[in-house]
């Protein structure tokens, strides 16, 4: 005899509608926004030494590079926060 489990699919195995290129791309961009941040700090406490001068300009540059760095290791998956996402999200409507 059969048990009910073995025709009942896992819910993993349903069918959920596409997640639209704008949704993983949002997905993609808020995790490189999470990122950013905790790059932004590490650079704040590490970057530095005491007593030195920084130069003109400087805060600009390290906040594209930090964000620069940010969004490419978020496009490469990241920490994976983009991808627990996704599944989650909507599709789009017309």
């Amino acid at each position: 005899m059969h048990s009910v489990s073995a025709f009942v699919s896992p819910a993993s195995e349903l069918s959920r509608p596409a997640v639209s290129p704008r949704g993983v791309k949002a997905a993609r961009e808020f995790e490189a926004t999470l990122i950013a941040s905790l790059l932004e700090s590490m650079e704040k406490t590490f970057a530095t030494v005491p007593g030195e001068d920084q130069l003109a300009g400087a805060d600009d540059y390290n906040y594209m590079g930090t964000h620069a760095l940010a969004d490419g290791i978020a496009a490469r998956g990241g920490f994976g926060i983009a991808k627990l996402l996704t599944p989650h999200l909507s599709p789009t409507r017309k």
